[in-house]
């Protein structure tokens, strides 16, 4: 009996000694992106640069840590014009943003996380569908999570008196990264 004991605890220590493998991310495979709509045309902006912290299961895939923090200054609308209004729309300096994973589950056969995302000081929780994918030791992470720029203390777009950019904006990543 005691050595059963004595084996159960290893077990035990050796589980909780477990650690989650780490995701090196490629940027140059992977992309995050947000679409916006305003009267009369779309644009997307791609994130050029940012840093992110993945780490998870292996086996099951399932995250243990997805954070994300990026500088507006490196969002691109391809439109200088866009890009420079959309910093004073911020508030000027240098706007960051940051994403903190905080749970996963299953929901009729589809992946879920949810988790913080903070824009203009504000933090907001958003879930989203994500699905994971794993060829050897790569992991393709994609997902479409939607956010209303309102919700972030953030005033309604409006120029030249009709054009509006809608507050519902979508984000899409497709992060690419090696075990």
């Amino acid at each position: 009996m005691k050595l059963l004991i004595e084996v159960a605890v290893c077990g035990v220590l050796m589980l909780g000694a477990a650690k989650a493998d780490t995701l090196e991310v490629d940027k140059t495979q992977s992309r995050i992106q947000v679409d916006g709509r305003s009267t009369g045309h779309g644009f997307t902006g791609t994130l050029g640069d940012y840093v992110v912290t993945i780490s998870g299961d292996p086996s099951t895939l399932r995250p243990d840590t997805f954070e994300l923090f990026w500088k507006f200054s490196d969002l691109d609308t391809k439109n200088k014009t866009r890009n420079e209004k959309m910093i004073k729309w911020l508030g000027g300096s240098v706007p960051e943003g940051s994403f903190a994973f905080e749970k996963t589950w299953q929901e009729d056969g589809k992946n879920f996380a949810q988790g913080t995302i903070t824009i203009h000081g504000v933090n907001q929780s958003i879930s989203f569908p994500y699905t994971v994918a794993k060829g050897g030791d790569w992991v393709t992470i994609d997902g479409v999570a939607t956010l209303d720029y309102e919700d972030f203390d953030l005033p309604i777009i409006r120029a030249v008196a009709v054009m509006t950019v809608d507050p519902k904006l979508t984000i899409r990543f497709h992060v690419v990264g090696k075990l």
